[in-house]
């Protein structure tokens, strides 16, 4: 989920950047067909989203127990 959220969140970003250099990913191509807003919106949500997914998923593996399946015997 850790490797979800960092893409998410570098797609985003990178998007976001790109944007303001007048390119864009071919994958999000058509998010600014719906206007420049909704481009927008979807933009900050993908980074939003990767980011909650990213530290969701840092924050789990930080509370595994030690020894794995074992330490739940």
């Amino acid at each position: 989920m850790k490797s979800i959220g960092g893409f998410l969140l570098l797609i985003g970003l990178g998007s976001m950047a790109l944007n303001f250099l007048g390119y864009e990913f071919k994958l999000l191509m058509w998010i600014d067909a719906w206007g420049e807003q909704v481009g927008w919106a979807i933009r900050i949500g993908l980074a939003v989203v990767g980011a909650g997914l990213w530290m969701y998923a840092n924050n789990m593996e930080g509370q595994e127990p030690e020894g794995g399946e074992e330490a739940a015997e």
